[in-house]
């Protein structure tokens, strides 16, 4: 993350607004209470600290409401949507499933409402954090206006994450759309979805919503999945293709207009200009950070359109002020991202640790089906930083598990240096985001590859995949001339 601020970045001070609210003092204000936010608040209270949390609209932040929970049960019931349609790959008759949208919705409701409980209010307050339920606005450098209070901090932790951003396009007041936030509250079947944006995001929409039943365009005016290593992002979207997806990279979108009952988009290529119809639209274009209420300026905190500079240490350019998560700008944008970037703050914070954000260090997945999962660096990123690498990499084709499961597509791609310490991985397949932890550990502890070759896999697992790239680092071994003489001067001692 950056060290240093750009001209750009705004730095102008503002007048503070009257002094209203009752007094409120606390040892950390978190503003926004989502996942990062939430985590901060937990633990600094279960330390004695006073803790105040403010937030403005729901308590659980976009992962809960709107992002990671109920996209992830959407997908499950796509999945089993799926299952029905393949089964006579097993021997089992195959069926065209009914789906009842309005059941599914019920569904991913009840998932959120399950999970819920664990970012309540009651049970913040229960941990003694004095919730704030209202929006937060700085009043001084550290001072904050919320709801009904005037709270003064030894420290604060904005942790507001982000919203869907949407591009401005001609023609796009005259249509209704969704986002990636509201796609959720459907309950109806999409004739015909289109889908602006092949990121995560927008490919995991795509494929859930294809099994459901829709037929969905993904337009991209770039490549899919663009910050992943180009083999593993082959294979998702031949998988994707296969299932009927009409997706479009290096297109833009010029203008959209509304017709009898359909939206129509005038879309750009390579080969001259196109219509696209749908039934519906849906923006999967990136997010926003959450900036513009916080009178930021008042605070003395710098900030940009990727959101509040903060250093290494996630310390804005105010020193009691900390950014975390999607607010906080060059970093992840993940749920778990967050609470990593929580968990940095509270070592700060609260026990004057040097802990530091290392953002290659962050996995990430794209829970298609097959899933991509990566952490470290990329073969191309290792190269582009002047690493001396190798590249070991064994297909699911030759996993016994994937086999049995008849779910064989992808592989495990591991670089190392030439010495052996792993440097980033790449999973492409069934359950790449479960097996990508293992790699976590290892990149985040510098650990060589002999620590993953020396490890038992349980079999038949896809873990063994892992085991097996980590292996073809020694390859080589068995050829090894100095070493087969040794071998024979062992043998002949008897």
């Amino acid at each position: 993350m950056a060290e240093t601020t750009s001209p750009s970045l705004t730095t102008q001070r503002t007048s503070a607004p009257t002094l209203a609210g009752e007094p409120l003092s606390a040892d950390i204000c978190v503003i926004g209470g989502g996942a990062g936010g939430l985590h901060v608040a937990a633990t600094a209270a279960a330390f004695g600290r006073k803790v105040v949390l403010v937030e403005k609209h729901r308590v659980g932040g976009e992962g809960l409401n709107a992002g990671s929970i109920p996209s992830k049960a959407l997908l499950a019931a796509a999945r089993r949507a799926r299952a029905f349609e393949t089964a006579s790959d097993f021997g089992i008759a195959s069926i065209d499933p009914k789906t009842d949208h309005r059941v599914v919705q019920h569904y991913v409701r009840r998932v959120i409402s399950a999970t819920a409980p664990n970012s309540s209010v009651e049970r913040f307050t229960g941990l003694g954090v004095h919730v704030i339920l209202g929006a937060a606005r700085f009043l001084d450098k550290r001072t904050v206006l919320a709801g009904d209070y005037r709270v003064t901090a030894r420290r604060f932790v904005i942790a507001t994450g982000s919203s869907p951003s949407v591009p401005d396009v001609p023609g796009l007041e005259t249509v209704s759309y969704f986002t990636s936030d509201t796609i959720f509250d459907n309950d109806r079947k999409l004739p015909h979805l289109v889908i602006l944006g092949a990121g995560p995001t927008g490919l995991e929409l795509a494929q859930a919503h294809a099994r459901l039943g829709s037929r969905v365009t993904v337009l991209d005016t770039g490549r899919a999945l663009s910050k992943e290593d180009p083999e593993a992002v082959a294979i998702a979207l031949k998988a994707l293709r296969a299932e009927g997806i009409d997706l479009r990279e290096g297109v833009t979108v010029e203008r959209i207009e509304r017709l009898a009952g359909l939206v129509r988009l005038h879309v750009t290529t390579e080969n001259g200009t196109v219509t696209v119809d749908g039934s519906h639209l849906l923006f999967a274009t990136g997010r926003t950070p959450n900036v513009s209420d916080l009178n930021l300026e008042a605070a003395g905190i710098k900030y940009g359109p990727e959101g509040i500079v903060v250093n290494r240490g996630l310390r804005t350019s105010n020193s009691r002020i900390y950014a975390i998560g999607d607010v906080a700008a060059g970093g992840p944008r993940d749920t778990h991202a967050s609470t990593w970037h929580a968990e940095i703050v509270l070592r700060r914070a609260l026990f004057w640790l040097p802990a530091k954000a290392e953002p290659t260090l962050v996995p990430r997945v794209t829970f298609t089906e097959p899933e991509i999962a990566h952490v470290g660096l990329t073969e191309q990123e290792a190269r582009a930083a002047g690493h001396k690498i190798n590249v070991l990499r064994w297909p699911f084709v030759e996993n016994d598990r994937a086999e049995a499961e008849r779910e064989t597509a992808g592989h495990v791609k591991v670089v190392t240096t030439p010495r052996g310490r792993v440097l980033g991985a790449t999973i492409v397949g069934a359950e790449a985001g479960e097996l990508i932890h293992l790699w976590s550990l290892v990149v985040s502890q510098r650990l060589d590859i002999k620590a993953v070759a020396g490890a038992v896999a349980p079999y038949p697992t896809r873990s063994e995949a892992s085991r097996r790239a980590a292996y073809r680092a020694y390859a080589s071994t068995p050829s090894n001339p100095a070493l087969r003489k040794l071998i024979d001067f062992l043998a002949r001692l008897g």
